[in-house]
């Protein structure tokens, strides 16, 4: 069974990094429909970092399978040469906020001490 679920998890991931799949999240209509309410900054978008604490070395695919199974939409970017995974962007930070807290509550519900998250501003892809 185990290898099965291993399975489906490379297949699953090995489609995410793929074309314009990767950019989707970019272009919410909810950017725009705030963008007239909080004029300049709607600009500002926010994600949420997922990872290890003091930024160890943990398998990648260990953790977007978890966020996989779990629900939770990600994307990875590569910072300084090592890849890090992002939920997001959100339009607010009080929805990026919100996010870290459901996925606080799922880390702690599953045991999983070794993961932390922080609430940190988008960068756009240059």
């Amino acid at each position: 069974m185990r290898k099965v679920a291993m399975a489906i998890a490379v297949l699953a991931l090995a489609g995410c990094g793929e074309g314009s799949s990767v950019e989707t999240p970019k272009a919410k209509p909810a950017v725009t429909e705030s963008q007239p309410q909080a004029g300049a900054i709607a600009a500002q978008e926010w994600d949420v970092w997922v990872g290890p604490p003091d930024h160890k070395l943990q398998a990648i695919t260990d953790l977007t399978a978890w966020l996989l199974e779990h629900g939770f939409n990600f994307y990875i970017v590569k910072v300084d040469g090592k890849d890090e995974v992002l939920l997001g962007p959100f339009a607010s930070k009080a929805e990026a906020e919100a996010k870290q807290v459901q996925l606080t509550e799922k880390l702690a519900r599953a045991k999983k001490n070794d993961t932390e998250s922080q609430v940190i501003e988008h960068k756009a892809a240059q």
